[in-house]
């Protein structure tokens, strides 16, 4: 499996753009993905510096609604015309918004007539190839992480609290499982924990953001012990599993992260790519 991070808020080329925003290619010798398209059309010049050929793309999957995750996929159907594109049917159907800086929108406008041929949407478990499993978070038994109080959606009834059924995890492979996702705003344990009972298959590798967010402006969200806590139970439930995350973990975050769980985790970057 090679992932090449197209897009994020960090790179290590000083030739690639950054943008809040995340876009990972990922490719077997089966099929080639996609996992989001960021936020806008970086991820396209990105993945020319990179050698991607994006026409060649089978599947993109929209991990959810906000614009930092789904802003780029205009961009990319003008440049491909064969892939699936898979997200949740809440996706599109709600308006989001953020009161962090200030009440503002953060969905695109999108005309699904244009692809609805080529739409898939989900309402529960769905499985693509022979190993690409996507489902939704139900049983939340953690906590979700702070930072979602900062973010609302409108269903036609109103603003009101995201509750994020608009989220889908991604799962590829059969017994060692690689899993995206996307922002975690589920909570990175409650992914895991489901993951865990319900496929019962070793978890490798998780990549994406955790929504796990550096206090700013004299904002804050978890503690500096909440964080140790949850590397802790990382540590302890999950040994054998690599992390590799970015996006919307905060440096500060990522360093309590790194002082426990050590090489079981890394950051990643724009231009990076892995070989799992």
């Amino acid at each position: 499996m090679k992932i090449i991070v197209l897009s994020d808020n960090r790179t290590i080329n000083s030739e690639l753009e950054t943008e809040h925003g995340l876009c990972v290619y990922l490719e077997t010798a089966k099929y080639k993905c996609l996992l989001d398209t960021g936020a806008s059309d970086i991820f396209v010049r990105n993945a020319a510096k990179l050698n991607v050929d994006l026409s060649e793309v089978d599947y993109v999957f929209i991990s959810h609604g906000h614009a930092d995750h789904i802003g780029g996929l205009p961009f990319f159907l003008k440049l491909n015309s064969k892939a699936k594109i898979v997200m949740s049917e809440n996706a599109l159907s709600q308006t989001y918004y953020s009161v962090r800086n200030g009440l503002h929108r953060i969905s695109i406008d999108f005309d699904v007539e244009k692809i609805k041929e080529r739409l898939v949407l989900v309402n529960k478990d769905a499985w693509f190839e022979s190993d690409i499993h996507v489902f939704s978070v139900h049983e939340l038994k953690n906590p979700l992480p702070q930072g979602n109080r900062t973010l609302l959606r409108d269903a036609g009834t109103g603003v009101e609290p995201d509750d994020f059924n608009h989220e889908i995890v991604v799962t590829f492979g059969t017994e060692n499982l690689f899993v995206f996702t996307g922002c975690g705003h589920k909570g990175l344990l409650n992914i895991l924990d489901t993951l865990k009972s319900t496929t019962l298959k070793r978890i490798r590798y998780v990549m994406g953001g955790f929504h796990l967010l550096d206090a700013k402006n004299g904002i804050l969200f978890e503690s500096e012990q909440e964080i140790e806590n949850l590397a802790k139970s990382l540590v302890r439930d999950y040994p054998n599993t690599d992390f590799i995350t970015g996006h919307c973990t905060g440096d500060s975050v990522f360093s309590i992260l790194l002082a426990l769980l050590g090489p079981q985790i890394r950051l990643f970057h724009s231009g990076e790519e892995f070989i799992l």
